[in-house]
């Protein structure tokens, strides 16, 4: 009974470290959404990732210190609505949407409730789901797509065709949108710990991705984070298609089962 007291205790407590780096992720999606009101959208969307190394951090530091607390899945939660639903959807509108009137305002505004209907859920589930998977597309993930668009476009001058570059827009805000709320099981990446030790070419391969990240920012992120969420779909008709021939096969087995059964009664007569 004591141990659970001073569980319970633990649980409510406020811990410092894990909940900076959370304040980090709010202050940079705060960060992005001013910038881009001032019209330095690259800053912006660079912001948004910043916002992301943040939030993957607190969760991270709060394990491996041991300050997992309420108080700070809940402070994450409402960051994360700010950070990776307010900011990218806001900073997508001011850039282009605006110009596509209220469709503009509506795709900003299912990409919103799309990242806080995704964090509710996810906050519900959490005991519940595969670990290994989310459920839905991440709201760090759909607000990097997002942000990463605005900053491949602004960095590589892409101005042709405003009306079209608009409606792409259009198109990847919903997607990112909607796809949250799905059902595709994205990979998780949570059974990576990192404690423990890893081989040296673990290392090896960090250090390369670091240097094909740092060879082109925007492009190569976009590019990672388009992989990434399309990446769910895939397994999900992976697995789709896999039930299928597992039941194709049971309902062959069942058949061939029946006509042996049927020859044998035949032979007896």
């Amino acid at each position: 009974m004591q141990e659970q007291s001073l569980e319970d205790k633990r649980r409510r407590g406020i811990y410092l470290l894990p909940n900076a780096f959370t304040t980090g992720n709010l202050f940079a999606g705060f960060y992005a959404i001013v910038q881009a009101m001032n019209g330095r959208y690259e800053t912006a969307a660079i912001a948004i990732f910043l916002a992301m190394v943040f939030d993957g951090m607190d969760g991270r530091v709060a394990r491996l210190t041991n300050t997992q607390s309420t108080f700070g899945e809940q402070y994450d939660s409402l960051a994360d609505v700010i950070s990776f639903g307010m900011a990218p959807a806001l900073v997508m509108y001011v850039w282009i949407l605006q110009g596509l009137g209220r469709w503009g305002w509506l795709a900003a505004f299912v990409f919103v409730v799309g990242a806080a209907l995704r964090l509710a859920r996810f906050n519900i589930n959490i005991k519940v789901v595969d670990q290994r998977f989310f459920q839905g597309l991440p709201s760090p993930a759909a607000a990097a797509l997002v942000a990463g668009f605005v900053w491949l476009a602004v960095d590589n001058k892409i101005t042709t065709n405003q009306a079209a570059l608009a409606w792409v827009a259009f198109g990847l805000t919903i997607y990112a949108g909607v796809t949250m709320v799905s059902n595709a099981p994205f990979y998780s990446g949570k059974n990576f710990a990192l404690g423990r030790s890893v081989p040296f070419w673990v290392m090896l391969l960090f250090v390369l991705v670091f240097v094909f990240v740092s060879s082109d920012p925007p492009i190569v992120l976009f590019g990672l984070f388009v992989v990434y969420g399309l990446s769910g779909w895939a397994l999900m008709l992976w697995r789709w298609q896999r039930a299928r021939t597992l039941r194709q096969r049971r309902s062959e087995r069942r058949q061939t089962l029946k006509r042996d059964g049927d020859q044998n009664d035949t032979d007896r007569k």
